[in-house]
């Protein structure tokens, strides 16, 4: 079995990023480059304790499918999804959200997993599968840094606007959070490009 843990810190308060860590649209964007897509279960919008969803990806040049559920629950604090059925002989992840102290949040992960296979599995989990499952992690975890930082910078320049977090909103997120600096005293400016500055 493989067991590994990694520590994002994000600019945005816990209860915004404890949501965008449950939402299904806010996975499949940050998981396209694998073209993985919820297919049944939850689809689309956030999860809750007892939820399933199952997920059909490209990995290594196949095709998997992976249905999960939310087994704990704990808002805004922890949560955690098993695997139910799929590739994996086990699968568990906890996420787990501190406060930072300065506004932002501190977001970890354990993750443990049993590839399927038998001594077979357990060799490739040392040789590609461990470090490929931690990339992929590692990948999920900054595009919700992006897309949290730059919902907040958008909160602050709209504070009485609501926030979307759909797909393609997500992906303009991070532009309109740059395109739109807020005043002193709340106003918005819009910025001298959208192709400058950076989204956290």
């Amino acid at each position: 079995m493989t067991r590994f843990e990694l520590e994002t810190r994000i600019a945005a308060p816990v209860p915004l990023v404890f949501g965008l860590s449950l939402d299904v649209d806010a996975h499949t964007a940050s998981m396209a480059r694998s073209g993985e897509r919820a297919v049944a279960g939850v689809t689309t919008g956030a999860m809750a304790l007892g939820d399933t969803v199952t997920w059909r990806a490209r990995h290594f040049g196949v095709v998997w499918r992976m249905t999960s559920r939310i087994t704990a629950y704990d808002h805004p604090a922890h949560f955690v999804d098993e695997q139910t059925a799929g590739p994996f002989h086990h699968w568990w992840h906890a996420h787990h959200f501190t406060p930072d102290g300065h506004g932002g949040t501190l977001m970890r992960d354990e993750i443990d997993f049993r590839a399927p296979f038998g001594p077979l599995g357990r060799l490739t989990e040392r040789a590609a599968l461990d470090r490929y499952m931690a990339r992929l992690i590692l990948e999920r975890n900054e595009h919700l840094r992006r897309v949290a930082e730059a919902q907040r910078a958008v909160h602050r320049a709209f504070p009485r606007r609501a926030v979307v977090v759909g797909p393609a909103e997500q992906a303009a997120l991070p532009v309109l959070a740059r395109r739109h600096r807020p005043w002193p005293g709340g106003r918005a400016r819009p910025g001298r490009s959208g192709r400058g500055g950076s989204s956290g």
